[in-house]
């Protein structure tokens, strides 16, 4: 197994940038660990960039695109093949960096982090071939151009997948990016930024300074030579962007919070609705903005959910994430680790009715951020593990007596992210999938579509990702008037 941060080091990549074509070395010396979850160990150090570095990487940004936009579809539909191409030859780096910076179990990250995140870069090379830039409308021509310079603020909870949700689009669109990728883990960004220079993306096309969101990210949102800036984060780290963004009025696209509904409808298959929804929830140790946390099933049946959740439960192996059985590793770092003991701590005090997992650290796990997959039963719509994102492996399961309550419990939060709905009547799914709230609706676990839009309602954020919306984020429209008149 290769170290990533040897890799890393080898090649001078851990105190330098990527900025106009060339790693160099920054402005700032001022540098943060990468801190082991599952040892609490750091394992290296990156450094930090600062505001003339932030301003270095947009000004490179903003030279480079001119001729980015004007290249032929086809050929950034080259590069971004090339790109693809080599996240794939790299998985096992990959796999292996987000094991060390996130805590992600080994094989989890080979089959859902990297293959995922390399299916965005797939689909925006597909979707840029077949895309119609301009079109008719009577005499007037309709056409979609590149938005201009985009700064792209990423998270630490699926990192290499975050980038490539954005960093896809926007290069199919004609955009040039400035990647500020969350500190906390970083090796996997700056493994994409070599992927990114060895495919021959042309220099200042893509460019990378780490950096928090403090230091770097309120330089690029409020950079007058940034055209638009996206960011995947808390709703708090979302609302200081748009803050920061608001005085250049710039395009803010925003993917934020989630506490997501999964209702279980009277006639569902109940096994696989409470064993799959257990699953969904604790994905990537619950540290998903769209995990559906809420487990919303009827009433007279609350017993036997309870049992079936426990027992799904129980087939989870917390561990060591380089043990190739674990199913689910450490959290991803300290402050969320304390974060959801607190939590954990809140349903107890206000007696929800914890039925598996709780306080304390799993067995034999004393040193890392590891935590109990937990269950409450009996958790009213009030509680704070009912209202909140807990951003970890906590499930709240809440009873109903009518589907009409069942929908009003699902959109009672400030979130709409995404939400679940179980049941073999397929008129009465859709009828419900239709009256939440919410950008996205899954049904009965459908597969993972990268071609399906994503993004939120209320407080979860604004715009699109994945798919031709995603693509149509990074554009504005220009209307030609007269353009076919004879």
């Amino acid at each position: 197994m290769t170290s990533p941060v040897r890799h890393l080091a080898q090649g001078g990549r851990l105190d330098r940038f990527y900025i106009d074509g060339e790693w160099i070395a920054p402005e700032s010396t001022d540098r943060v660990a990468v801190v082991s979850p599952s040892t609490e160990d750091a394992v290296c150090e990156i450094v930090l960039g600062n505001a003339r570095d932030a301003d270095r990487a947009v000004q490179a940004a903003r030279e480079a695109f001119a001729g980015w936009s004007a290249m032929p579809p086809h050929e950034r539909a080259a590069l971004l093949d090339r790109v693809h191409r080599l996240m794939l030859e790299r998985a096992e780096l990959f796999a292996t960096a987000l094991t060390t910076e996130m805590g992600a179990p080994i094989g989890y990250a080979r089959a859902a982090h990297v293959p995922l995140a390399a299916e965005h870069i797939r689909v925006a090379r597909d979707n840029l071939i077949r895309y119609a830039f301009e079109t008719r409308r009577g005499t007037t021509a309709v056409v979609r151009e590149p938005i201009g310079v985009c700064a792209l603020i990423t998270p630490w909870n699926w990192p290499i997948y975050q980038i490539t949700a954005k960093v896809g689009p926007a290069l199919a669109a004609g955009c040039t990016v400035v990647l500020k990728p969350s500190e906390l883990s970083a090796l996997s960004a700056l493994l994409f930024a070599e992927v990114v220079a060895d495919a021959g993306v042309p220099a200042g096309v893509f460019n990378l300074v780490c950096g928090t969101g403090t230091e770097v990210g309120t330089v690029l949102a409020s950079h007058p030579q940034v055209d638009m800036v996206s960011i995947t984060g808390s709703t708090r780290a979302g609302v200081l962007v748009a803050q920061a963004a608001a005085p250049t009025v710039k395009r803010v696209a925003q993917e934020l919070g989630g506490k997501s509904p999964n209702i279980v409808l009277p006639d569902a298959d109940l096994p696989r609705a409470v064993s799959l929804g257990v699953a969904a929830a604790f994905r990537n140790m619950g540290q998903s903005c769209s995990a559906p946390t809420r487990l919303i099933v009827p009433r007279g049946q609350l017993h036997s959910v309870e049992e079936l959740a426990v027992a799904a439960a129980r087939q989870m192996i917390v561990g060591d994430p380089f043990v190739e059985t674990t199913t689910h590793g450490p959290l991803a770092n300290r402050a969320q680790f304390d974060r959801v003991r607190a939590m954990i701590e809140a349903g107890i005090d206000e007696r929800a009715k914890l039925i598996a997992g709780g306080p304390g650290s799993p067995a034999g796990l004393d040193k890392g951020f590891y935590v109990r997959p937990t269950i409450f039963s009996d958790v009213r719509t009030d509680m704070t593990i009912a209202r909140e994102e807990i951003f970890g492996p906590v499930l709240a399961i809440l009873a109903y007596d009518s589907v009409e309550e069942a929908i009003a419990i699902a959109n009672d939060t400030v979130y709409g992210l995404g939400a679940h709905v179980q049941g073999t009547d397929k008129a009465l799914t859709r009828a419900v999938a239709a009256q939440i709230r919410s950008g996205q609706v899954h049904l009965n676990y459908p597969a993972w579509d990268p071609q399906a839009p994503f993004g939120g309602y209320k407080q979860s954020g604004n715009g699109r990702e994945y798919g031709i919306e995603g693509m149509e984020e990074y554009m504005e429209v220009k209307s030609i008037l007269g353009y076919y008149d004879a």
